[in-house]
Protein backbone atom coordinates (compact mmCIF):
# COMPACT_ATOMS: atom_id res chain seq x y z
CA UNK A 1 0.00 0.00 0.00
CA UNK A 2 1.11 3.98 -0.89
CA UNK A 3 1.00 5.52 2.17
CA UNK A 4 0.62 9.47 3.13
CA UNK A 5 2.83 10.95 5.41
CA UNK A 6 1.90 14.38 6.94
CA UNK A 7 4.27 16.00 9.43
CA UNK A 8 4.05 19.52 10.85
CA UNK A 9 4.42 21.51 13.92
CA UNK A 10 1.24 22.07 16.10
CA UNK A 11 -1.82 24.17 15.05
CA UNK A 12 -0.25 23.93 11.69
CA UNK A 13 -3.32 22.39 9.59
CA UNK A 14 -2.01 18.49 9.38
CA UNK A 15 -5.23 17.39 10.89
CA UNK A 16 -7.76 19.25 8.03
CA UNK A 17 -4.76 18.05 5.26
CA UNK A 18 -5.38 14.17 6.20
CA UNK A 19 -9.09 14.52 6.63
CA UNK A 20 -8.86 16.03 2.73
CA UNK A 21 -6.66 13.55 1.67
CA UNK A 22 -8.40 10.75 3.46
CA UNK A 23 -11.71 12.10 2.10
CA UNK A 24 -10.21 11.83 -1.80
CA UNK A 25 -8.55 8.78 -1.71
CA UNK A 26 -10.81 6.43 0.63
CA UNK A 27 -8.08 6.56 3.27
CA UNK A 28 -7.61 6.12 7.03
CA UNK A 29 -5.99 8.49 8.86
CA UNK A 30 -3.75 7.49 11.76
CA UNK A 31 -2.08 8.94 14.32
CA UNK A 32 1.26 9.81 14.47
CA UNK A 33 1.43 12.55 17.36
CA UNK A 34 2.80 11.30 20.77
CA UNK A 35 0.31 13.04 23.34
CA UNK A 36 -3.25 12.26 20.93
CA UNK A 37 -2.91 8.78 22.04
CA UNK A 38 -3.70 9.99 25.81
CA UNK A 39 -7.33 9.03 25.97
CA UNK A 40 -8.21 11.92 29.26
CA UNK A 41 -6.93 14.94 27.08
CA UNK A 42 -9.18 15.18 23.90
CA UNK A 43 -9.67 18.97 23.93
CA UNK A 44 -6.07 20.02 24.98
CA UNK A 45 -4.08 18.10 22.57
CA UNK A 46 -6.26 18.77 19.64
CA UNK A 47 -7.76 15.55 18.77
CA UNK A 48 -9.99 15.50 15.89
CA UNK A 49 -13.57 16.19 17.24
CA UNK A 50 -15.80 13.10 17.68
CA UNK A 51 -17.89 14.16 14.24
CA UNK A 52 -14.58 14.07 12.27
CA UNK A 53 -13.22 10.69 13.72
CA UNK A 54 -17.21 9.60 12.40
CA UNK A 55 -16.54 10.77 9.32
CA UNK A 56 -13.28 9.51 8.31
CA UNK A 57 -12.08 6.00 9.58
CA UNK A 58 -8.88 7.68 12.41
CA UNK A 59 -6.89 5.18 14.36
CA UNK A 60 -4.76 5.48 17.21
CA UNK A 61 -6.54 8.25 18.80
CA UNK A 62 -6.99 8.32 22.59
CA UNK A 63 -6.61 4.57 22.91
CA UNK A 64 -3.94 5.23 26.12
CA UNK A 65 -4.77 5.55 29.78
CA UNK A 66 -3.54 8.36 31.24
CA UNK A 67 -1.81 6.14 33.91
CA UNK A 68 0.50 5.10 31.21
CA UNK A 69 3.94 5.55 30.10
CA UNK A 70 3.26 5.36 25.89
CA UNK A 71 6.63 5.31 23.86
CA UNK A 72 7.56 4.65 20.63
CA UNK A 73 8.24 1.08 20.50
CA UNK A 74 4.63 0.90 21.69
CA UNK A 75 3.76 3.42 18.95
CA UNK A 76 5.72 1.21 16.44
CA UNK A 77 4.40 -2.09 17.19
CA UNK A 78 0.58 -0.86 17.21
CA UNK A 79 1.14 0.53 13.91
CA UNK A 80 2.93 -2.84 12.40
CA UNK A 81 -0.32 -4.59 13.89
CA UNK A 82 -3.19 -2.08 12.51
CA UNK A 83 -1.45 -1.98 9.04
CA UNK A 84 -1.53 -6.24 8.95
CA UNK A 85 -5.29 -5.79 9.85
CA UNK A 86 -8.30 -5.93 8.01
CA UNK A 87 -9.69 -2.78 8.50
CA UNK A 88 -6.57 -1.26 6.10
CA UNK A 89 -7.00 -3.30 3.71
CA UNK A 90 -6.88 -1.97 0.38
CA UNK A 91 -7.12 1.78 1.61
CA UNK A 92 -4.35 4.14 2.10
CA UNK A 93 -2.82 5.21 5.32
CA UNK A 94 -2.66 8.48 5.99
CA UNK A 95 -0.19 9.26 9.29
CA UNK A 96 -0.33 12.77 10.81
CA UNK A 97 1.32 13.94 13.36
CA UNK A 98 4.35 16.21 14.47
CA UNK A 99 6.39 13.91 17.00
CA UNK A 100 9.21 13.48 14.73
CA UNK A 101 10.19 9.77 16.38
CA UNK A 102 7.42 8.10 15.29
CA UNK A 103 8.13 9.31 11.63
CA UNK A 104 11.52 8.41 11.79
CA UNK A 105 10.35 4.85 13.25
CA UNK A 106 8.07 4.42 10.39
CA UNK A 107 10.54 5.26 7.62
CA UNK A 108 13.48 3.53 9.25
CA UNK A 109 12.33 0.83 11.20
CA UNK A 110 12.58 1.06 14.82
CA UNK A 111 15.79 -1.32 16.73
CA UNK A 112 15.09 -4.49 18.59
CA UNK A 113 15.32 -3.62 22.48
CA UNK A 114 16.19 -6.31 24.94
CA UNK A 115 12.93 -7.03 27.21
CA UNK A 116 13.53 -5.12 30.54
CA UNK A 117 12.58 -7.42 33.34
CA UNK A 118 9.96 -6.35 36.04
CA UNK A 119 12.15 -5.99 39.01
CA UNK A 120 14.76 -3.72 36.88
CA UNK A 121 12.08 -1.46 35.51
CA UNK A 122 10.69 -0.84 39.35
CA UNK A 123 13.99 -0.38 40.41
CA UNK A 124 14.74 2.59 38.25
CA UNK A 125 11.55 4.25 38.65
CA UNK A 126 11.93 3.64 42.28
CA UNK A 127 15.13 5.09 42.12
CA UNK A 128 14.00 8.22 40.13
CA UNK A 129 11.04 9.13 42.56
CA UNK A 130 13.78 8.68 45.75
CA UNK A 131 16.98 9.92 44.79
CA UNK A 132 15.71 12.62 41.80
CA UNK A 133 16.82 12.69 38.11
CA UNK A 134 20.67 14.62 38.68
CA UNK A 135 21.10 11.35 40.99
CA UNK A 136 20.30 9.11 37.99
CA UNK A 137 22.24 11.06 35.27
CA UNK A 138 25.19 10.60 37.36
CA UNK A 139 25.10 6.64 37.58
CA UNK A 140 24.32 6.71 34.00
CA UNK A 141 27.82 8.79 33.50
CA UNK A 142 29.34 5.82 35.29
CA UNK A 143 27.72 2.88 33.17
CA UNK A 144 27.64 4.63 29.71
CA UNK A 145 28.99 8.11 29.56
CA UNK A 146 28.92 8.63 25.85
CA UNK A 147 24.63 7.91 26.48
CA UNK A 148 24.78 10.59 29.56
CA UNK A 149 26.48 13.42 27.15
CA UNK A 150 23.33 12.82 24.71
CA UNK A 151 20.76 13.14 27.19
CA UNK A 152 20.16 16.35 29.59
CA UNK A 153 19.97 16.16 32.97
CA UNK A 154 16.27 16.73 33.33
CA UNK A 155 15.27 14.12 30.50
CA UNK A 156 14.33 11.74 33.35
CA UNK A 157 12.03 9.69 30.90
CA UNK A 158 15.03 8.66 28.51
CA UNK A 159 17.58 8.85 31.48
CA UNK A 160 16.07 5.57 33.03
CA UNK A 161 14.89 3.94 29.98
CA UNK A 162 19.12 3.92 29.27
CA UNK A 163 19.25 2.87 32.54
CA UNK A 164 17.33 0.05 32.52
CA UNK A 165 18.66 -1.28 29.31
CA UNK A 166 22.12 -1.10 30.29
CA UNK A 167 21.23 -3.22 33.44
CA UNK A 168 19.09 -5.89 31.23
CA UNK A 169 21.73 -6.33 28.21
CA UNK A 170 25.03 -4.88 29.53
CA UNK A 171 25.10 -3.03 26.55
CA UNK A 172 24.12 0.98 25.56
CA UNK A 173 20.67 1.62 24.78
CA UNK A 174 22.31 3.65 21.80
CA UNK A 175 24.04 0.05 20.14
CA UNK A 176 20.34 -1.00 20.11
CA UNK A 177 19.33 2.58 18.10
CA UNK A 178 22.26 2.03 15.74
CA UNK A 179 20.89 -1.47 14.20
CA UNK A 180 18.76 -0.53 11.77
CA UNK A 181 15.04 -2.25 11.89
CA UNK A 182 12.45 -2.62 9.14
CA UNK A 183 10.09 -0.10 8.27
CA UNK A 184 6.71 0.06 8.36
CA UNK A 185 5.93 1.65 5.21
CA UNK A 186 7.77 1.57 1.46
CA UNK A 187 9.48 5.24 1.55
CA UNK A 188 10.51 5.32 -1.95
CA UNK A 189 6.88 4.99 -3.10
CA UNK A 190 5.59 6.86 -0.06
CA UNK A 191 3.98 10.48 -0.25
CA UNK A 192 6.18 12.77 2.29
CA UNK A 193 4.43 16.27 3.31
CA UNK A 194 5.80 18.65 5.92
CA UNK A 195 3.72 21.60 6.83
CA UNK A 196 6.07 24.73 7.64
CA UNK A 197 3.79 27.91 7.69
CA UNK A 198 4.36 31.33 8.25
CA UNK A 199 5.49 31.98 11.98
CA UNK A 200 3.86 34.87 12.41
CA UNK A 201 0.55 33.23 11.18
CA UNK A 202 1.21 29.98 13.04
CA UNK A 203 1.82 32.32 16.46
CA UNK A 204 -1.70 33.77 15.69
CA UNK A 205 -2.89 30.76 15.29
CA UNK A 206 -1.36 28.91 18.45
CA UNK A 207 -3.35 32.08 20.58
CA UNK A 208 -6.75 31.36 19.10
CA UNK A 209 -6.61 27.51 19.22
CA UNK A 210 -5.62 27.49 23.56
CA UNK A 211 -8.72 30.11 23.78
CA UNK A 212 -11.03 28.52 21.96
CA UNK A 213 -9.76 25.11 24.02
CA UNK A 214 -10.22 26.50 27.05
CA UNK A 215 -13.86 27.45 26.54
CA UNK A 216 -14.77 24.26 24.86
CA UNK A 217 -13.65 22.03 28.04
CA UNK A 218 -10.08 22.20 28.55
CA UNK A 219 -10.84 23.34 32.22
CA UNK A 220 -12.92 20.51 32.90
CA UNK A 221 -10.20 17.76 30.97
CA UNK A 222 -7.38 18.52 33.36
CA UNK A 223 -9.84 18.63 36.04
CA UNK A 224 -10.44 14.84 35.57
CA UNK A 225 -6.90 14.27 34.80
CA UNK A 226 -6.05 15.54 38.52
CA UNK A 227 -8.51 13.69 40.49
CA UNK A 228 -6.83 10.72 39.36
CA UNK A 229 -3.71 11.62 41.64
CA UNK A 230 -1.38 10.57 38.88
CA UNK A 231 2.60 11.10 39.18
CA UNK A 232 3.53 14.17 37.55
CA UNK A 233 6.50 12.60 35.88
CA UNK A 234 3.43 10.49 33.19
CA UNK A 235 3.60 11.93 29.94
CA UNK A 236 0.25 12.94 30.12
CA UNK A 237 0.97 15.41 32.99
CA UNK A 238 3.67 16.77 30.96
CA UNK A 239 1.07 17.94 28.19
CA UNK A 240 1.71 21.71 27.84
CA UNK A 241 -1.72 23.20 29.07
CA UNK A 242 -2.05 20.79 32.31
CA UNK A 243 0.20 22.67 34.54
CA UNK A 244 -0.92 25.95 33.49
CA UNK A 245 -4.92 24.97 33.91
CA UNK A 246 -3.65 23.46 37.21
CA UNK A 247 -2.74 26.41 38.67
CA UNK A 248 -6.20 28.18 37.13
CA UNK A 249 -7.87 25.80 39.02
CA UNK A 250 -5.81 26.34 42.47
CA UNK A 251 -6.56 29.78 42.18
CA UNK A 252 -3.03 30.84 41.51
CA UNK A 253 -3.72 31.95 37.39
CA UNK A 254 -5.81 34.06 35.87
CA UNK A 255 -7.65 32.44 32.57
CA UNK A 256 -5.44 35.55 31.26
CA UNK A 257 -2.58 34.26 32.29
CA UNK A 258 -2.93 30.29 31.48
CA UNK A 259 -3.71 31.42 27.82
CA UNK A 260 -0.86 33.46 27.72
CA UNK A 261 1.93 30.92 29.24
CA UNK A 262 0.27 27.83 27.77
CA UNK A 263 0.39 29.74 24.27
CA UNK A 264 3.98 30.75 24.59
CA UNK A 265 4.82 27.13 25.47
CA UNK A 266 3.31 25.70 22.46
CA UNK A 267 5.31 28.27 20.47
CA UNK A 268 9.14 27.14 22.19
CA UNK A 269 7.15 23.65 20.98
CA UNK A 270 6.41 24.51 17.87
CA UNK A 271 9.99 26.01 17.04
CA UNK A 272 11.35 22.64 18.36
CA UNK A 273 9.59 21.11 15.88
CA UNK A 274 9.88 22.93 12.91
CA UNK A 275 13.70 22.86 13.71
CA UNK A 276 13.92 18.72 13.85
CA UNK A 277 12.12 18.88 10.83
CA UNK A 278 14.79 20.76 9.20
CA UNK A 279 17.18 19.10 10.51
CA UNK A 280 16.16 15.51 9.67
CA UNK A 281 13.93 15.34 7.38
CA UNK A 282 15.51 14.38 3.55
CA UNK A 283 14.81 16.28 0.85
CA UNK A 284 12.33 13.74 -0.83
CA UNK A 285 9.78 15.34 1.57
CA UNK A 286 7.53 17.92 0.12
CA UNK A 287 7.95 21.35 2.60
CA UNK A 288 5.13 23.22 2.30
CA UNK A 289 4.48 27.08 3.71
Amino acid sequence: MNAVLIAGPTASGKSSLAMEMADATGGVVINADSMQVYDALRVLTARPSVQDMQAIDHFLYGHVPAARAYSVGNWFRDTETLLCGPELRGRTPIFVGGTGLYFRALTGGLSQMPPIPAAIRQHWRRALEEEGVEALHAQLRNKDPDMADRLKIRDSQRIVRALEVFDASGRSISAFQNEAGNALVDVAKARKVVLMPNRMRLRERIKERFEMMMETGAVEEVGHLLAQNLSPKLPAMKAIGVREIAAYLAGEMTVEQVIERAAIATRQYAKRQMTWFRNQLGDDWEFRS
